[in-house]
């Protein structure tokens, strides 16, 4: 992957702490859209089902098709336009994202709907074996991290405020409208992208690899592995948070614990921003350790609405730079297989996205929303193992130079 190279003389001290700021900040819009294109359904579930006239747990498979969309095309379509130019490639995605939420919005069948959503899978699954690299090719050697981290931030921003917002708006308007209001930004974008993000070329030919290739990296399987148990372990309780809290007698409240959670993952990622060149392991070790703890509070102690909004609060720390610590965990332990890595984290987690929607929706039918935490601990205990004993490869202590 190749970086920009920085004027030798008057004025490269300077630019070499610039970061292109514009650019960056489309890059995070796109994730914040891929993001809350994904868990807009988890903050407006009895809405849809009603207009669906489908039970809950049928349309939280809404999010399901959407990983699933991603996880099964994310490989091939990554290995099939690797030639393309990169801003080519981040616009065809986008505009994927207005055409599926567009039919999302006016579709009156579930069929449809599940069809539009497996579309904004596929789109999604461009866009997030592309950000990344996107974003790191945009900086200078030591700011990949930090840019990285400003990208991702689109995540917490869309659990923080897009998810909350479309509650809102589905419970005030319509459902349907939080879903067109998506498509009016992915509009907007397109002329954004247009007009700041500058273009990068492909890779030819000769210089592409098998991807499997990248599993014989040392590091790369042991990222993989825990971002399939997080990511499915968040999700589980995610994707069905509205049904907990109703089962603990907070149902009117779903869109203040969405909105805790997301504040304090803006919170989790500015920390992991600053830090993440030095404490990549460390980082993630604390995040695991939050989310489990998060966990177990709702596990046991979920009668008090104040140690709820604890756990919440928790939990967004925990989860907020995971994301970015993964992402970066990738790249790093890819090194030259870096973008074979980044297709298969992205693949992983949207199947583990995808599990989770599934195993979710069979323990809230089979063995109610209390599973939910305890099923959170049993994933995070094996991620947490892994991560604390890969010590040089995958999650370095340090940065490795």
């Amino acid at each position: 992957m190749t970086t920009q190279q920085l004027p030798v003389g008057s004025g490269a001290q300077n630019q070499k702490h610039k970061l292109p700021m514009a650019a960056l900040l489309a890059l995070a819009t796109a994730v914040f859209i891929t993001s809350l294109t994904e868990t807009l359904p988890a903050g407006l579930l009895p809405e849809m089902s009603a207009d669906l006239h489908v039970r809950g747990s049928a349309t939280g498979q809404t999010v399901t098709i959407y990983a699933l969309g991603t996880a099964l095309t994310a490989i091939p379509l990554t290995a099939a336009t690797a030639g393309w130019r990169r801003k080519h490639l981040l616009l065809t995605a986008i505009a994927g994202f207005a055409v599926a939420n567009t039919v999302t919005a006016l579709s009156p069948y579930y069929p449809l709907t599940m069809v539009a959503r497996f579309v904004a899978g596929v789109a999604a699954g461009l866009a997030w074996a592309l950000l990344a690299g996107y974003a790191r090719r945009m900086v200078p050697v030591g700011l990949e991290g930090k840019a990285i981290a400003i990208a991702m931030a689109g995540i917490p921003v869309a659990l923080s405020l897009g998810v909350p917002a479309g509650t809102f708006m589905g419970k005030v308007v319509t459902w349907q409208a939080a879903f067109l209001a998506m498509s009016a930004l992915a509009v907007a974008l397109t002329a954004w992208i247009m007009a700041v993000v500058p273009d990068y070329a492909g890779k030819r030919q000769e210089h592409r690899t098998p991807m499997r290739q990248a599993l014989r990296v040392p590091g790369v399987a042991p990222v993989l592995f825990v971002t399939l148990v997080f990511v499915l372990a968040h999700t589980i309780l995610y994707a069905y948070i509205a049904a907990f809290l109703a089962h603990v007698r907070m149902a009117d409240s779903t869109d203040l614990a969405l909105l805790v959670f997301g504040g304090a993952s803006l919170l989790s990622i500015w920390i992991t921003g600053a830090l993440i060149n030095r404490r990549l392991r460390s980082l993630t070790i604390a995040s695991t350790l939050l989310v489990g703890a998060a966990a177990a509070i709702l596990a046991v102690l979920a009668d008090s609405p104040a140690l709820v909004y604890l756990a919440v609060l928790l939990w967004g720390l925990g989860w907020g730079g995971v994301p970015t610590l993964l992402q970066t965990a990738a790249g790093q332990a890819g090194g030259d297989q870096a973008d074979a890595a980044q297709a298969m984290l992205v693949t992983l987690w949207n199947l583990a996205m995808a599990g989770g929607g599934v195993v979710g929706g069979v323990l809230l039918d089979l063995l109610g929303a209390t599973s939910f935490p305890w099923s959170v601990l049993a994933l995070v205990a094996p991620a947490l193992i892994v991560v604390v004993s890969t010590r040089t490869h995958g999650f370095p202590a340090k940065r490795s130079s």
